[in-house]
């Protein structure tokens, strides 16, 4: 691990972010604030914020993967996936109605849920030892939010990948809903969504999008977790990565992701 922040610089990262969090206002880019921050940085101010919310009683259910479209990579100059934790306090029921004043900017994307029956660890952890560990998988949305703001407000430099990392990879809510399928059930590469809001057609995609297979994103971070002693556990649900682009949730919109044979999940913005 090569980190170069100090404890006190990832305590006040980490303070910046739950702050902006709590009163639904953006702060600074971290990567301006610290132009030296390094990747291991970015997960390290993450895993702090985690740990702070753990220690208020929050309970971690899994993990998103994001970054998966060569689209998103290629804008970042960056040529792998990010990751961040899923906690109790990010769950939404199927057709629930978002208070209004939940989240800062939510953005919504359609991906593929696995949900493990046993416990991945890297190294060497591959696409069949993924659909081995993995008890079903089905349909979901994830919210993303910006605790940190999208561009700098006076040098309008855009965030960072780092940004997003520490930022617990801009992840704020989940929602599963459909159908339970096991991984060996359907060619998940051709499982894919319509996704709407208010009725119309924002995007649609396939699994493949999703580093030509969903399971590929969460090999690579059971064998990213593996580098630092860390891994998967059974029972925990991991959010795949998106095959759309993500579709701005303002207030009063009906998102709809429609999986066709799969199933269907909305959410009602307020």
């Amino acid at each position: 691990m090569t980190c170069t922040l100090t404890t006190t610089e990832i305590d006040a990262a980490v303070a910046a972010l739950d702050t902006a969090e709590t009163t639904r206002s953006q702060t600074g880019l971290l990567s301006l604030q610290y132009p030296g921050m390094t990747m291991d940085d970015a997960y390290a101010v993450q895993s702090a914020w985690v740990a702070r919310k753990k220690a208020a009683g929050r309970r971690v259910i899994g993990w998103k993967i994001g970054l998966t479209s060569k689209a998103m990579q290629a804008a970042l100059g960056i040529d792998i996936p990010d990751s961040g934790v899923l906690l109790d306090d990010m769950w939404f029921e199927d057709g629930q109605v978002v208070p209004e004043d939940r989240f800062i900017q939510p953005r919504i994307e359609a991906e593929i849920a696995f949900v493990l029956n046993a416990p991945l660890r890297g190294p060497g952890v591959t696409v069949f030892d993924v659909l081995a560990a993995t008890d079903y998988v089905t349909p979901a949305l994830e919210i993303l939010d910006t605790r940190i703001f999208r561009a700098d407000p006076e040098t309008k430099r855009p965030r960072t990948i780092l940004d997003t990392i520490a930022d617990n990879a801009a992840n704020a809510g989940i929602v599963t809903a459909g159908r339970r399928i096991a991984p060996d059930a359907t060619d998940l590469r051709w499982m894919g969504a319509i996704l709407s809001r208010n009725a119309e057609v924002e995007e649609t995609g396939l699994g493949a999008g999703v580093l030509s297979h969903p399971a590929r994103g969460i090999a690579w971070l059971a064998n990213r977790l593996g580098d630092y002693g860390e891994g998967l556990s059974a029972g925990e649900i991991v959010l795949a990565g998106s095959f759309v682009r993500p579709v701005e949730a303002r207030h009063g919109d009906t998102i709809t992701a429609d999986y066709g044979p799969w199933g269907s999940i909305s959410l009602h913005f307020a």
